[in-house]
C-alpha cells in the first residue's frame, strides 16, 4: 500500500519526521481504543484524555532557532573578527611602510647633507689654493716689480775712472763708509795713477809676498778683511779696490779724505 503523501514533509529536517511520526502513532492508537468493543466508557473518555504530543515537536522547532541564531551570532563574531585582523594587518602593513620611508627619506637626507658638506669643503679647499696661489704670484710679481724698479732706478755708470768712484761713493754711501770723490781721486792717483791693473813688486809688502794691488794700492789680507758686501772679490776689480779701501782708511784714519801719503 503506497504510503500517503504529507504536504512540506520533504522539507522537513529528520528530528521533526520523527515528532511527526511520532504523533502519528499516537494519533492511530488512540483510535483503536476508541473503537475496541465492550470497552467501558471511562476507559473510552482515559483515551480521548491522551496528551498532545505536538509539544515535543514545537520544542524541537524552537531549539532549532536558537541553534541558528547561535551559528549566525558566531558567523556575525567570527566575520567581525576576520575584519578586525585584515584591518589590524593592514594597519601594520602601513606602518612599517611608513618606517620605511622615514628612514628612507632620512638616509636620503643625510646622503645628500653628507654630498653638501664635501662639496663645501672640496669648494672651500679649491678657493683657499686660489687664494695661497693668487697671494703667491702677488708677491712674485711685485718683487719683480721692484727688482725692475730698482733695476730703473741704478744708473748706469761709465766704465772708466770717473765711472768707478761715482759707483763706489754710491755703494759707500748705502753702506755708511764716509769719503769724497777729490779723497778718492787724489789717493788713487799718487798710489797707481788711476791704473786698475797695477802692481807694486818692490815694496816690503811685495817683499813679505803680499804685494800691494789696483788703483789704491790694497794688500790682499786687508782686501779680504775690508771686503764690502755686494762688490766683486777680485782685488783687481776697481770698484772693489777703491770701496775696500776706503773701508780700511774708515776704520784706520776716519776717511779716506784723511789720508795724503802712503797708508
Amino acid at each position: 500500500m503506497p504510503v500517503p503523501r504529507i504536504p512540506g514533509y520533504s522539507r522537513l529536517t529528520k528530528t521533526h519526521k520523527f515528532s511527526a511520526a511520532g504523533i502519528a502513532a499516537a494519533g492511530a492508537a488512540a483510535l483503536a481504543f476508541a473503537v475496541v468493543p465492550g470497552q467501558a466508557e471511562g476507559q473510552t473518555t482515559a483515551v480521548k484524555e491522551l496528551p498532545a504530543k505536538p509539544v515535543a515537536w514545537s520544542h524541537q522547532v524552537v531549539d532549532h532557532q536558537a541553534q541558528h541564531e547561535s551559528l549566525v551570532q558566531q558567523s556575525e563574531l567570527a566575520s567581525q573578527q576576520a575584519k578586525e585582523e585584515a584591518a589590524a594587518k593592514k594597519a601594520a602593513e602601513e606602518a612599517a611602510k611608513k618606517k620605511a620611508a622615514e628612514e628612507a627619506a632620512k638616509k636620503k637626507a643625510a646622503e645628500e647633507a653628507a654630498k653638501k658638506k664635501a662639496a663645501e669643503e672640496a669648494a672651500a679647499k679649491k678657493a683657499a689654493e686660489e687664494k695661497a696661489a693668487k697671494e703667491k704670484a702677488d708677491k712674485e710679481r711685485a718683487a719683480k716689480e721692484a727688482a725692475s724698479r730698482a733695476a730703473a732706478r741704478k744708473p748706469v755708470y761709465a766704465n772708466n775712472l770717473d765711472g768707478w768712484i761715482k759707483e763706489s761713493l754710491a755703494i759707500m754711501k748705502e753702506k755708511g763708509i764716509p769719503g769724497s770723490y777729490n779723497g778718492i781721486y787724489r789717493n788713487l792717483m799718487r798710489e797707481s795713477s788711476g791704473n786698475p791693473r797695477a802692481i807694486n813688486l818692490w815694496d816690503i809688502n811685495a817683499q813679505n809676498g803680499i804685494p800691494s794691488k789696483g788703483l789704491l794700492q790694497v794688500i790682499d789680507p786687508t782686501f779680504k778683511a775690508y771686503h764690502v758686501e755686494g762688490t766683486s772679490w777680485d782685488i783687481y776689480d776697481p770698484v772693489a779696490n777703491i770701496t775696500a779701501a776706503c773701508n780700511y782708511a774708515y776704520h784706520r784714519y776716519g776717511s779716506m779724505d784723511n789720508v795724503n801719503g802712503p797708508y
